[in-house]
Formats: structure tokens, C-alpha cells, sequence
């Protein structure tokens, strides 16, 4: 299988099912080649012209986790998938606001990493530096408008999968694998939406 990239946020439910699904294929030994790359919703609603994001000192912490993110996934990579799920599941499990720091601190202690030298990285400003460069690649380059958008050699699919893996490891890989093929096999494919689910 090629390798691919994809976009996360934390604050979108459909890019905590996609990556739980890489996160459960990666633990299981799946020999996937993954970028993970950050992508602001917040810069997404700022109007033409708006300050972005990253420049806006009122906007920090909608960053924050992010950036956390960040740091974690370059500094600490062991740790990155444990983290990430836990982020993602402090968000939409736990219906926590992950603008506050205390909160990002807790599921970085859980997690084993030093909640103080990861905040102190983001408080630095690098992160936010890595999530502008990261955001704006992706709609440059590859025309992303949201999370988890797929990226795969120089085209990419935003891809909504209504599923989690809940623990079942075969299903996580043969859903990512199929993703992945899909676009490896099908680069004439520009929609494939069904009506309706069945549940």
C-alpha cells in the first residue's frame, strides 16, 4: 500500500473514527506509511481578509490541543497514537473543552508524557508555526477544505467513515486499506456517497 497522509482536528467526530481506525491498524502492525497532518477548522470560518488563526491571540487556545498534538506526534512518537486517541475521546466521549490546558495536561499525564514540557512547546510557538505551514499546504497544494482528508501520492479524498473500530484491529486495517485503494486504484472517482445508511 502507497503512502499516504491525513488531516486531523480534534473537534470533528468523523476524524476521531478515521484515525481511531489508523491508530487500531498501526497497533496491530499494520506497515503503513502515515503523515499525520494538522488542519485548523477555526482557520476554515475566518472571513476573507480575517485574521487568521495562528495571528490571532484570541484564537490561541482553540489551538491548543492541536498543537499539543503536535509536539507529541514530532517530540514524543511512542506516545503519539495513545495521545492522540485520548484527545480525540476527551473531546467526543467526555464532552471536555480542550481550550483549557488543565484538560490537555490530564491526558497527557495519563498518557505518560510531560504535560509541562509539551505546553511550554506550544506556549514557544512552534507548533503553531508547523500547524500554519501544515494547513496551508494542504489547501494549496491538494485543495483541502476539511478532516480527515486522505493523501495519497498528489491527490486527495475527504472521507467521512460513520464507523469506529471499537477494538476489532481487522476491521481498522481493512478499512484504512481500502481507503487507500480505493484511491491508488480509482483516480476517476470523484463521489461516492451513499443516500442513505442503514442504521
Amino acid at each position: 500500500m502507497k503512502p499516504f497522509a491525513v488531516t486531523w482536528d480534534y473537534r470533528c467526530p468523523f476524524a476521531r473514527n478515521a484515525h481511531e481506525h489508523i491508530v487500531a491498524g498501526l497497533a496491530d502492525g499494520a506497515d503503513w506509511d502515515v503523515t499525520f497532518l494538522p488542519y485548523s477548522l477555526g482557520q476554515v470560518h475566518v472571513p476573507e481578509g480575517g485574521t487568521p488563526v495562528w495571528d490571532d491571540p484570541d484564537k490561541a487556545k482553540d489551538l491548543l490541543a492541536l498543537a499539543a498534538g503536535v509536539v507529541v506526534r514530532d517530540q514524543y512518537p511512542e506516545q503519539f497514537g495513545a495521545v492522540h486517541i485520548a484527545l480525540f475521546s476527551a473531546r467526543h466521549d467526555e464532552g471536555l473543552d480542550l481550550r483549557v490546558s488543565d484538560v490537555i495536561a490530564g491526558v497527557l499525564d495519563r498518557a505518560g508524557v510531560p504535560a509541562e514540557k509539551v505546553l511550554a512547546e506550544v506556549e514557544a510557538g512552534d507548533p503553531i508555526d508547523e500547524i500554519r505551514r501544515a494547513h496551508l499546504q494542504s489547501v494549496s497544494e491538494w485543495g483541502v477544505f476539511g478532516v480527515p482528508t486522505f493523501v495519497v501520492d498528489d491527490r486527495a479524498v475527504f472521507v467521512r467513515l460513520m464507523s469506529r473500530p471499537d477494538g476489532d484491529a481487522k476491521l481498522a486495517r481493512r478499512t484504512i486499506e481500502s481507503v487507500v485503494r480505493l484511491m491508488e486504484d480509482q483516480p476517476d472517482l470523484n463521489e461516492f456517497k451513499y443516500t442513505t445508511l442503514s442504521r
